[in-house]
């Protein structure tokens, strides 16, 4: 794999396992009742799900696969069937491991969904030394040690939907929209449980929310940025983070957001000039030593590529295609960024890094080493946040203060 900062192609650890922002196919999932659950049962949802999972099998990301089933082919357009076929894919790879490969794909389909409903009726259905021995690769237990059974009980549950309300305005979007749960009293982070379709709604097309994970909101609050002040999304993707950072600025000040992909950039300034946000301009970076601004900022967010194992909730397909080179080659990436975006803060400024992962190397061994390199940084926090305590991804947040 090449590197974010030797301004050539990467593979797919870069192209695929940087989760950012966009991942509504996933999402469908989510929204599958009780009752709707024996439908999916059905023969067309199961063999149409087979179908999916042959085209996973010739190498194609399961989301990936799940795009081109559902938005190209005109079989799938009623809405039940979309969330009964992308939540049995996602349940296949969730149970995995229980299956015998020897049977149908069919098969394998019927009794992961058998699994998961057994699961949700019961969480302590699965023991925890089969959770151990199957929900994760193995070569992780050489990346956390231990692995804790309370995470792998969560990864076997089915994720929820967050949504992310304009600032100060998260309870009165729950009496336009129902089936919001704030995450806490007068909070701006809700969690979504109903069926309708958010996207097509008259208040996300006005700019009054965005779906956005919590652990990612967390990311946000977590860099605090003031009205007036300069920061850098050095890694901003999509623009999820950046749009909330903007938001916390009530729209003053300056923010810069940077990316290696044209096109990320430009879907992000679709995302912003929807919500309202103006305060901003956008640069490609590659990742190098040469930065695209000598501007020194109040702060700077790197919210780096990583292997993504805080998502695996989310993306149960990923847990069987990442490697242990790939932890170790993106944590030379997230290292290497961080030193070159140190000169960008000003002195007194903060650095924020962030990574959905939950490895060793990719987290505390990183900001371990940073701090080391770099002592014109004190340190001022370090945290874990567990999907298991959130409900939400897995997310690593460090956070730096420049000696003034």
């Amino acid at each position: 794999m090449r590197s974010l900062t030797d301004g050539n192609a990467v593979t797919q650890t870069d192209a695929v396992r940087h989760i950012k922002g966009d991942f509504s196919l996933a999402l469908l999932a989510h929204f599958v009742t009780d009752s709707v659950f024996r439908s999916i049962m059905s023969s067309p949802v199961i063999n149409n799900a087979a179908r999916v999972l042959q085209l996973v099998q010739t190498g194609t990301p399961a989301d990936q696969a799940l795009r081109e089933s559902l938005t190209q082919d005109r079989h799938y357009t009623a809405p039940a069937e979309r969330r009964g076929i992308s939540r049995a894919v996602f349940t296949y790879f969730r149970w995995l491991r229980w299956l015998d490969p020897k049977d149908s794909l069919q098969k394998q389909l019927e009794a992961a969904l058998a699994l998961q409903e057994r699961f949700n009726s019961n969480l302590a259905a699965i023991k925890p030394e089969a959770l151990a021995a199957r929900a994760v690769p193995d070569w992780l237990k050489t990346e956390m040690d231990p692995v804790p059974v309370e995470w792998l009980r969560q990864l076997q549950r089915e994720p929820v939907l967050w949504i992310r309300a304009k600032a100060g305005t998260g309870v009165a979007l729950t009496k336009k929209l129902s089936h919001m749960t704030p995450a806490a009293p007068s909070s701006d982070a809700l969690r979504y449980s109903g069926l309708t379709d958010l996207y097509r709604t008259k208040e996300f097309q006005a700019g009054e929310f965005e779906i956005q994970d919590l652990a990612s909101q967390l990311v946000g609050l977590a860099c605090a940025p003031r009205p007036g002040e300069t920061w850098w999304d050095a890694c901003a993707g999509e623009g999820g983070k950046t749009m909330h950072l903007s938001d916390l600025m009530q729209g003053k000040g300056l923010l810069w957001a940077s990316d290696r992909s044209v096109r990320r950039l430009a879907k992000l300034k679709d995302r912003a000039a929807r919500a309202q946000v103006f305060n901003y301009r956008t640069a490609v970076w590659e990742g190098g030593a040469k930065l695209p601004t000598r501007t020194r900022f109040d702060g700077v967010l790197v919210d780096a590529p990583c292997s993504g194992v805080g998502t695996w909730q989310r993306n149960p397909h990923a847990r069987w295609t990442t490697q242990p080179k790939d932890v170790q080659e993106l944590a030379v990436v997230q290292a290497n960024l961080l030193h070159h975006l140190a000169p960008a803060v000003k002195p007194g400024g903060r650095l924020v890094y962030s990574v959905c992962t939950l490895t060793r190397a990719e987290t505390t061994t990183v900001a371990d080493a940073f701090a080391a390199a770099h002592p014109e940084f004190e340190r001022v926090s370090a945290r874990t946040l567990w999907p298991q305590e959130l409900n939400a991804n897995g997310m690593f947040i460090a956070e730096w203060r420049k000696a003034s």
